[in-house]
């Protein structure tokens, strides 16, 4: 395989990217994009085989990426991962909050209760985990950014998505929480919020999906808008155009148009729902 990676051995001043959810899809995408402009790398997932298999692909040798296994879910894993990587990289110069999960529920069922509480232990919780370790040390140096990875699911609540939903507006609360904090520290938070990205979680989807980006694509602009200290934007725009116009929609039209879609899957056998 030819080395995609135009500069394997980087200056060890180079800038850091920190990236949860590392193993797949958006995370690996985002990564490679991060490295091609000369950033050193610390990806985080609990798949760590396949994180090093990605790095070993891409010719990334412990100088230029390191990986850290780690549950977002769980506070003290992904903190003690953040620890880590400072201790063995220094401070980052952009964390990204991407892990996440997006499963179906039906309230009337009990487990359901139990899948909503551990969406928002990883969607949620898993995000202000994540940024923990690194706020204080960004502050200090004066200088970094803080992503969150929204959706353009948090603009309105869809049937069978209420889990989902719920901890995407979570999100984005959260980060403008956070960013009024950092005012004047020299800490940028960014919330970026994907429409729909063609990965293995979204190929299950039942229903459509316009504007599909492929994770590339998806990456490319949110480096973009990243580097270029965007504190909000959806990805791509239409959907943030798709989603202002639905937000606008009175709840009777909205609840009308939304009655015969399809749901996302359920979590386990049962494939009713979402």
């Amino acid at each position: 395989m030819s080395n995609p990676n135009p500069n394997p051995n980087p200056n060890p001043a180079a800038p850091l990217a920190f990236i949860t959810g590392a193993s797949s899809g958006i995370g690996q995408a985002l990564a490679a994009r991060f490295a091609r402009s000369g950033y050193r790398l610390a990806l985080v997932a609990r798949r760590t085989a396949e994180m090093q298999a990605f790095a070993d692909a891409n010719g990334w040798g412990a100088e230029r990426c390191r990986v850290y296994g780690a549950d977002v879910a769980d506070i003290n894993s992904i903190v003690a991962a953040g620890q880590a990587c400072l201790q063995a990289q220094g401070v980052p110069d952009v964390v990204v909050a991407n892990a996440g999960v997006s499963i179906g529920m039906d309230t009337t069922e009990r487990e359901d209760i139990d899948v909503m509480a551990r969406t928002f232990a990883l969607n949620n919780t898993g995000v202000a985990a994540t940024f923990h370790p690194f706020v204080a040390a960004m502050a200090a140096r004066g200088s970094g950014a803080l992503v969150g990875i929204a959706s353009v699911a948090a603009i309105r609540g869809l049937p069978g998505h209420g889990a989902y939903c719920a901890s995407k507006a979570a999100v984005v609360a959260y980060c403008e929480s956070l960013r009024g904090e950092l005012r004047g520290s020299g800490v940028s938070v960014v919330t970026l919020l994907p429409g729909y990205v063609d990965t293995p979680l979204t190929r299950e989807n039942r229903y459509a999906m316009p504007f599909l980006l492929s994770p590339e694509t998806f990456a490319g602009r949110a480096f973009d808008a990243i580097v270029g200290g965007v504190s909000y934007r959806v990805i791509p725009w239409q959907m943030g155009v798709v989603a202002k116009l639905l937000r606008l929609l009175p709840n009777g039209l909205f609840d009308r148009a939304l009655s015969g879609r399809a749901r996302k899957h359920r979590q386990g056998g049962a494939k009713s729902g979402t």
